[in-house]
């Protein structure tokens, strides 16, 4: 479903509940960036959860009618993006199984479940831009998060992005493939294992000297920024879209 990006596209924002409820200030930097690029963004105001969080600790019955609300809510949008690689990961990957011995829901699913994008993909890979017109003149890390990497095998498309950002310094993170220790409930249930990780991204991070810690994900982000903030490192965390939208 590759679209020219020199075409305005009718995008329906799934703004993820963590990005709404917490950090509202990357999906208003979604809308304003791919306005900006000149396309057309709504907002199903009928949209919930995702059912990440409910899969992650077992509630799969009510994971499945999550999926259910989820494929109704966006059936009749043609591009779907969201600021989170987690929970495109959920709708892309998990939604068919949830979705066996279903046949309405599955048919739903494989018709809506390719649409829905991470931010990134969307904009280096279905519309084909790489410089979005963003300037952000700081030294910047990026953190590739484990659903970027090993669910939708994003790759090098978030670099490519910043790296045509004007005046942003992108130095490597050593190590970068390794797991913040976040994980959604992980953090919660094996916490020892979680801070220990935590501690290893944390120091990689101050390796590099950046100013910033990027990544597609407000989770993993959330769980970075409270490791620095304790640790009063003068490093901030800021999602992607933030960054792409800053001019």
């Amino acid at each position: 479903m590759a679209v020219s990006h020199y075409l305005p596209v009718r995008v329906a924002l799934f703004v993820t509940c963590l990005t709404d409820t917490l950090l509202p200030e990357t999906g208003i930097a979604t809308v304003r960036l791919l306005e900006r690029l000149g396309h057309q963004v709504t907002f199903p105001r009928e949209q919930t959860c995702c059912g990440q969080m409910h899969l992650n600790t077992g509630y799969q019955g009510e994971a499945r009618e999550l999926a259910r609300r989820f494929v109704r809510v966006f059936g009749d949008e043609e591009v779907i993006v969201a600021p989170s690689a987690s929970c495109v990961g959920t709708v892309r990957e998990y939604y068919p199984r949830l979705a066996e011995g279903d046949p309405a829901l599955a048919r739903q699913v494989d018709e809506v479940a390719p649409r829905v994008v991470e931010l990134s993909e969307l904009l280096a890979v279905r519309l084909g831009v790489e410089d979005v017109g963003a300037s952000f003149p700081h030294r910047v890390t990026y953190h590739p998060t484990c659903h970027s990497l090993r669910s939708l095998h994003l790759g090098d498309t978030p670099y490519r992005l910043l790296r045509a950002v004007r005046g942003l310094d992108l130095v490597e993170l050593p190590e970068e493939r390794e797991c913040c220790g976040f994980g959604g409930t992980f953090a919660v249930k094996n916490a020892d294992t979680s801070e220990a990780m935590l501690a290893d991204k944390v120091r990689t991070i101050l390796d590099t000297r950046a100013e910033v810690c990027s990544a597609v994900d407000n989770s993993c982000l959330l769980h970075i920024g409270g490791a620095l903030s304790r640790l009063r490192a003068g490093v901030r965390t800021v999602h992607l879209a933030e960054i792409l939208a800053s001019a």
